[in-house]
């Protein structure tokens, strides 16, 4: 039996974002028996009052797993995980500058998905970015396996570190449900939405995923648009907000996490627009892709490498609204490697292979 922690996710079940889905897909329902999970969570962002989940046992820190606190927070669950686990699944960079520490306490194996490249993202200053390179480079030193989910990522890890990356992508299937025609109209309705009628983008509004260049595609356009994002996280995302709510057309909702609403709104969108140009596999880019529906993504590497060239690409706000008024565009290309690269049942047998 291999006893492994997963560490530097907010915690399961998920309801945040990547990191979150990604452990909650693979301590359930595709784990091998002969694999044991320990999952580190936030007891100031999860419920502490549940300790086990999906067969995975959970333990809590006492901080937040995200923004200031995400590296004592990292490091606080490596201290109290080096001395009872085989392996170590450290998802994210930011506590890593505590692993040589960790190395020196412990000959158990530590496997590190470094993400994106955290210090490209603009919300980080200057003095952020010095750090998440330094944490960076001090994870691929000191790790003993380094996943990449994106080719372009991969890439880069050999090119900048001379070292090779462990290529493991996301999944999406997750995404797909068995609703009825009924039960997605109701959903249709409730938002006052009409099938096949509008376009969608979901994603965390920031400026690194291009929302303020959508959103101004579509209101010079004319296009209907659901857009699905934490529109109160800061003064960015609130400009937006107030500057495109009450426009024909725009539909700007708060963040959803029940996969049944998604899948209704997914389902019945005509348009997916990606804006992200920072990271690597982004995960609402995959999901969206297994619902067959033309993909339009910022020109990015790691946009490219996720869709392998099967979306429709835009470099700005002229080449967004030129693919707007396109009519002859098709997402089975997309829909097809989803399918064959992104399902969770794979993606667990990977990382198991790793431990």
């Amino acid at each position: 039996m291999k006893r492994v922690a997963i560490i530097g996710s907010q915690g399961v079940p998920a309801k945040y974002g990547g990191f979150e889905t990604l452990v909650e897909n693979i301590i359930g329902p595709y784990k091998s028996p002969d694999v044991e999970y320990t999952v580190f969570c936030s007891a100031r962002d999860m419920d502490s009052s549940l300790s086990e989940y999906k067969g995975a046992h959970l333990r809590y820190i006492p901080m937040h797993a995200h923004g200031l606190q995400s590296v004592p927070y990292d490091i606080m669950s490596m201290v109290k995980a080096f001395s009872h686990f085989d392996t170590i699944l450290i998802l994210g960079i930011s506590g890593c500058v505590f692993l040589p520490v960790l190395k020196l306490l412990t000959s158990k194996k530590v496997i590190v998905n470094i993400d994106g490249l955290e210090h490209e993202r603009e919300k980080w200053d200057n003095t952020a970015r010095r750090f998440l390179k330094l944490s960076l480079a001090t994870c691929i030193r000191w790790a003993d396996e380094i996943v990449s989910d994106n080719i372009g990522i991969q890439d880069y890890v050999r090119a900048r570190y001379r070292r090779e990356a462990r290529l493991i992508a996301y999944g999406g299937d997750h995404a797909m449900r068995d609703i009825n025609t009924k039960r997605q109209q109701a959903i249709l309705d409730f938002y006052g939405l009409t099938p096949g009628s509008y376009d969608l983008s979901i994603c965390r509004i920031e400026p690194e995923n291009n929302c303020h260049m959508t959103l101004e595609a579509y209101a010079e356009h004319g296009r209907p648009i659901v857009f699905i994002g934490n529109w109160d996280h800061s003064d960015y995302s609130r400009e937006l907000y107030n500057r495109y709510h009450g426009l024909k057309g725009f539909h700007l909702l708060n963040s959803i996490y029940d996969l049944d609403i998604l899948y209704a709104i997914r389902a019945n969108a005509h348009y997916y627009v990606h804006g992200h140009r920072a990271g690597g596999t982004n995960p609402s880019l995959v999901e969206a892709m297994f619902f067959g529906r033309p993909i339009l993504s910022y020109d990015v590497i790691y946009n490219r490498c996720t869709t392998q060239g099967t979306a429709y690409y835009f470099t700005d706000k002229e080449s967004l609204k030129a693919l707007l008024s396109r009519e002859d565009l098709d997402g089975a290309g997309s829909q097809r490697v989803a399918r064959e690269q992104y399902v969770w049942e794979k993606i667990a047998r990977q990382y198991e292979s790793l431990y």
